[in-house]
């Protein structure tokens, strides 16, 4: 398990680059890619632990989106 997150946590720390050089269109591209990936993490998630480490990933890069696009998601909007 460790080497996957170990993956994702530099995938994170890449998109993290994108928005700090502004450069929106490429962090909005790799957050897609984590996203399909994290969404395959879930459907192949066994333990507790992994899906928890996936819902800390989920709300991360949720936030990213809001950053990235400049949108503020509203409680009933989604």
């Amino acid at each position: 398990m460790n080497s996957k997150f170990e993956t994702l946590k530099a995938s994170v720390q890449e998109i993290i680059d994108l928005i700090a050089a502004k450069n929106d269109r490429q962090a909005n591209n790799k957050l897609l890619e984590v996203s399909e990936t994290l969404d395959e993490m879930l459907d192949f998630a066994e333990e507790d632990e992994e899906l928890r480490e996936i819902s800390r990933y989920q709300v991360l890069l949720n936030q990213f989106h809001v950053k990235i696009n400049g949108e503020e998601q509203v409680d009933g909007d989604a």
